[in-house]
């Protein structure tokens, strides 16, 4: 059966410090308006970044699922080298991380760790708080125009490395990372996409993968800061639950952890610097239930506010890029 014609699209409102919002009147059927409409969608998203569009009504999994794999023009993608664990509502379509919910989670690009991290990012509200988890979004390059020359020098030349020692405790364990228990296949994964790895004695795993810190769109050829030196690094943690986990793990033995890519250590200065710039620039609005948003993955980062009271996202990847000046081999031991 063939799409019925798109109509004409309202205008997104667009104003400072606020996620664009493109407010739409409930159709009849979601799922043939957004067949009609996802050309439309997507090129909102190549404008502004991100949007967010309200009211659709998106109210189930099922409903939400169907949504998101009409967006993304089929199968979505796995998640793969999961930092949390995740939920599974059907297949690409996942909860957010699980994380406590009176931390933040600061700004960053999925997976950006990875040799083909996704280029869309889709979240549906089926529950919103009753306070905060906003998930903010912010603008790569106007992130990378705002830190320090100097910082983004070294970073752009020597690339970043990131370290992760997977344990059954704490983040997701290396069986819910790599989506299987078998450890030959996880090797095979790890040699595949440039991750150096070691098994430890107590059947845990430590790898570490070094990668750019800056990229060009593949669309627009814009430079982007897409990395997650700040999120996934020591100095973003509470510093009690930094405390702790070095504690229990040892320095070496964090669960994960970030260094400039000759394997220095990051200090907490360029970590704040980083969380500064991306605060500076970081756009909200809070979820209200049904909604539906549309991130560019590359373009923008995102993050999630602490919150109270239930909240369920759910969370579909699609487009998988191989980015320019992503590296082909691992970088320098981390120390």
């Amino acid at each position: 059966m063939s799409s019925p014609a798109p109509t004409t699209l309202p205008e997104a409102t667009v104003q400072p410090g606020r996620t664009p919002i493109l407010p739409v009147n409930p159709p009849d059927d979601t799922s043939s308006w957004i067949a009609a409409h996802t050309t439309a969608l997507r090129s909102l998203v190549a404008t502004h970044g991100a949007i967010l569009i309200r009211g659709l009504g998106l109210g189930g999994a099922d409903q939400a699922a169907a949504a998101l794999r009409q967006l993304a023009g089929g199968a979505l993608m796995r998640d793969t080298e999961a930092f949390a664990a995740r939920e599974t509502y059907a297949d690409g379509v996942y909860s957010s991380s699980a994380w406590p919910p009176n931390q933040p989670m600061c700004m960053h690009h999925e997976l950006s760790y990875t040799l083909a991290p996704p280029g869309m990012m889709m979240f549906v509200c089926l529950t919103a708080p009753a306070s905060g988890g906003v998930t903010g979004v912010s603008d790569a390059s106007a992130v990378l125009e705002a830190l320090p020359a100097a910082m983004v020098e070294r970073f752009e030349r020597e690339g970043w490395l990131l370290t992760r020692s997977y344990n059954d405790e704490i983040g997701a364990s290396w069986a819910e990372a790599f989506g299987t228990g078998d450890r030959g296949a996880v090797e095979e994964y790890c040699r595949a996409n440039a991750i150096d790895f070691a098994w430890q004695s107590d059947g845990g795993l430590r790898t570490r993968q070094h990668r750019s810190a800056v990229v060009r769109h593949p669309a627009t050829g814009a430079r982007c800061w897409f990395n997650q030196i700040a999120f996934l690094n020591e100095w973003t943690l509470a510093p009690e639950v930094r405390e702790y986990l070095i504690d229990v793990y040892g320095e070496d033995g964090l669960p994960f952890n970030t260094r400039y890519g000759n394997g220095d250590p990051v200090g907490e200065d360029v970590v704040a610097t980083l969380n500064e710039v991306y605060e500076a620039h970081t756009a909200r609005e809070p979820w209200q239930p049904g909604d539906l948003m549309l991130v560019d993955n590359i373009r923008t980062a995102h993050s999630r506010e602490p919150y109270d009271g239930p909240r369920e996202i759910l969370v579909g990847m699609s487009d998988p890029q191989q980015l320019s000046g992503t590296p082909s081999v691992s970088g320098p031991a981390a120390r």
